[in-house]
């Protein structure tokens, strides 16, 4: 019996570590930008915090994605990126030369 528990946990651990990544797309319109946020599963983000970056990896503006999982920032002149990370092993990134 035990033996049997034990196989048929070893055959289920592997649907169990399958993980559902981060995924993000931006836009622009003149000066505001919108990211749409949430996994690779087709679930929705919403209440997740988006930050933007400065090239020197300083922290230039951190918003929370309202009820449609979108993100909204105002356009910022120099280097940056967009990160959405969830404590997965590579978060969601979007670059400003991307728009």
């Amino acid at each position: 019996m035990l033996r049997s528990l034990l196989f048929t946990g070893c055959l289920l651990l592997p649907l169990l570590a399958q993980a559902h990544y981060p995924v993000m797309d931006c836009s622009r319109k003149d000066t505001a930008i919108s990211c749409q946020v949430g996994f690779s599963d087709g679930t929705l983000a919403q209440g997740s915090e988006v930050v933007m970056y400065s090239y020197a990896d300083e922290e230039l503006q951190r918003v929370v994605a309202d009820s449609s999982s979108t993100a909204h920032f105002n356009w910022h002149e120099g280097q940056f990126y967009i990160q959405f990370d969830v404590g997965h092993e590579m978060p969601a990134e979007f670059d400003y030369v991307e728009f």
